[in-house]
């Protein structure tokens, strides 16, 4: 019940809170000589959640959780030491995607506060 009330939103912030995990590597390797900075495709598995949801499944999160792997970053600019983490890039990245925590936090709250409305019959 709670799962069609809520929407993808908690699936997306869980994603967010998974990405700057992800990015938070990748600026801590920075420096690491062969590091290969990772990230995913959120906008594609959020596609997959929001499909899965809309089909009926039980557990569309754990589907599209399952279904996708951590992929690697082409830099824009190669570096000597075969690192591929790129400190403007992801400190963009990570700051890109603070500010989309946020957004999906608000509609979270939004959600929220109709649902607690509705049982109060405002």
């Amino acid at each position: 019940m709670f799962d069609k009330a809520l929407g993808v939103h908690p699936f997306s912030l869980q994603l967010r809170l998974d990405r700057a995990e992800i990015i938070a590597g990748n600026l801590a390797n920075v420096d690491t000589p062969g590091f290969k900075a990772r990230d995913i495709n959120y906008k594609q598995i959020m596609q997959d959640v929001a499909y899965n949801m809309s089909n009926g499944m039980n557990k569309p999160y754990q589907v599209a959780q399952s279904g996708h792997q951590l992929l690697y970053r082409t830099p824009y600019q190669a570096s000597a030491d075969g690192n591929t983490a790129e400190l403007n890039i992801e400190q963009a990245n990570f700051a890109a995607n603070s500010m989309d925590f946020q957004t999906s936090l608000t509609f979270m709250n939004m959600k929220i506060s109709g649902l607690q409305k509705a049982i109060k019959g405002e």
